[in-house]
């Protein structure tokens, strides 16, 4: 099969998992950068070039967007979807994860549990919010940021307030959440494909530290999911309509609260701690969903 990577660097886990894991197989694997692809649209037909190569010979495409490009990611998928090119990823589940608001919206939708959240508007008096999310400490956390960017744990009315009118002032969204003390800096990591979780971790936060993101020197180990937690992964994935996705579990008192579900999660961590293949799991769906949607157009060929 032809399968682009899109993908704004060669150089990262990632991309060069799958790369490894795709080329392994037989497959003719391009590493596609898509903030350098050009869309054509004209009558009755629509292209993508990649520099100076046109894409519509692809079989499938696995996307691997950066925060940073979510609209220009969003347009590229969309394009390909156009050209009828299969990907793990739809341009509408991409747009709603990457908007927590609009994520814990659809998750609160279908009666998944999460933290208890408040979107903070501008020059609104915080005092009854923090009550409303139970009170101090309280998570601030921009709408669009990841990595742990962008988040802070505010232990006073004062800094909370400072906080929220900084972010405010550079016209950020803003939403606060509860802190859940229980988790004690720890969360989990579910990795779901196509409907299953395929691989999950535990990641605690360093001494000092309550994010508990790799990326902020947290460490990981495996961890088997409780029936509870592994149905609240499943379904969260299937209800922002991601095939692949990264949920990540705040274990509480109430029970399993989703904190975030990812579009792009990260292979590193993930194939690290728990040695299961992950960029496999990743290639055996694509690989089935291609031949699946091939046998269906050949079937439709064949009745016309």
């Amino acid at each position: 099969m032809k399968i682009g990577i899109l993908s704004t660097s060669q150089e990262v886990y990632s991309t060069q998992s799958l790369q490894r894991c795709g080329l392994a197989r037989g497959h003719q694997i391009e590493l596609i950068d898509y903030k350098q692809c050009s869309l054509i649209m004209e009558q009755g037909r629509a292209e993508m070039y990649y520099k100076d190569f046109p894409l519509s010979h692809l079989d499938a495409v696995i996307p691997r967007i950066s925060t940073n490009f979510t609209l220009m990611g969003a347009a590229v998928l969309t394009q390909l979807r156009l050209m009828k090119v299969f990907s793990t990823v739809k341009p509408e589940a991409l747009l709603l994860v990457r908007d927590k608001l609009r994520c814990l919206q659809r998750l609160q939708e279908i009666e998944l549990d999460v933290p208890q959240t408040a979107y903070v508007g501008e020059g609104q008096p915080i005092g009854p919010l923090i009550s409303m999310v139970g009170g101090l400490p309280v998570v601030i956390k921009l709408l669009e940021s990841t990595h742990g960017l962008g988040v802070i744990l505010s232990e006073s009315y004062r800094n909370a307030e400072s906080t929220i009118e900084a972010f405010h002032r550079l016209n950020e969204r803003v939403i606060m959440q509860e802190f859940i003390r229980e988790a004690r800096g720890a969360d989990i990591r579910a990795f779901v494909v196509n409907g299953k979780v395929i691989a999950s971790m535990k990641r605690q936060a360093r001494d000092g530290e309550f994010r508990s993101n790799l990326h902020r020197g947290a460490s990981a180990e495996q961890e088997r999911l409780t029936p509870q937690e592994d149905h609240v992964a499943r379904t969260a994935a299937k209800a922002v309509g991601l095939d692949v996705a990264g949920v990540d579990i705040l274990r509480s008192e109430r029970g399993p609260l989703i904190m975030e579900v990812n579009a792009s999660p990260g292979l590193e961590g993930i194939e690290n701690t728990t040695q299961i293949d992950v960029a496999g799991k990743i290639f055996d769906f694509v690989e089935k969903k291609v031949l699946a949607l091939k046998n269906g157009s050949l079937k439709k060929k064949l009745v016309v």
